[in-house]
């Protein structure tokens, strides 16, 4: 999927949770291409949203891939559930676990895409031993938990680095950005390499979801 395609991954974090099924079924309308699912387990980050059940019963309402991004705790004992459930890419933070290979291995022999996630005091020096075993490094780009923050833009220099250690390095993997992305950001985060640009209440928010979405993706 690398190459100068921008995606769009809405964050369901900023719908409405008695309606999840009707937002999810909304990002394919708009033109979005990955449902993104943002876990928090209070543990982590201080909100709590959706386990793995919630991820499943939403699974037949799109096509589109589930892109959960596990903010939680002691992710070894969630991804086989969010997996089973049918998330397609399944990132947890660094910062979480300490035996990152070992889960990143199994989420892929399931058949799924790992993903590595940092927060914005994370170095992304950090992931270098880690890169050849990922398809998705998300950089926050707002400390995680809660959605309607303003950017950190002192986080772009981790996604340009991580652009060129793509290069250099030749590994694979999409890079992705998440936290308060809009309009007046979005520009910004594409011109620093990210591949994915992962949005909630800019785009849930508008007037015209859709106008939104071809805004993230750059036609402007």
């Amino acid at each position: 999927m690398r190459g100068t395609k921008v995606y769009v991954a809405p964050s369901i974090l900023s719908a409405d949770f008695g309606s999840l099924a009707d937002a999810v079924r909304s990002i394919e309308a708009m033109g979005g291409d990955f449902v993104h699912l943002d876990v928090m387990d209070g543990c982590f980050v201080p909100n709590i949203t959706f386990g793995s059940k919630a991820i499943a019963d939403l699974r037949p309402v799109s096509s589109l891939p589930f892109d959960a991004h596990l903010m939680v705790c002691r992710p070894e004992n969630h991804v086989d559930s969010f997996c089973a459930a049918g998330a397609d890419y399944v990132t947890l933070h660094y910062e979480a676990s300490t035996h990152l290979h070992r889960i990143l291995s199994s989420i892929r022999e399931k058949g799924k895409h790992p993903g590595i996630s940092i927060v914005p005091s994370t170095p992304v020096e950090l992931l270098s031993e880690l890169l050849p075993f990922v398809d998705i490094v998300l950089v926050m780009t707002v400390n995680p938990g809660f959605g309607g923050q303003e950017m950190i833009s002192q986080c772009l220099k981790k996604i340009e680095t991580l652009r060129r250690i793509r290069e250099e390095r030749g590994v694979e993997f999409l890079i992705e950005a998440d936290g308060g992305i809009n309009r007046a950001t979005a520009r910004s985060v594409l011109d620093a390499g990210a591949d994915i640009i992962v949005a909630g209440s800019s785009i849930f928010s508008a007037r015209d979801p859709s106008e939104e979405v071809a805004f993230l993706k750059g036609k402007w």
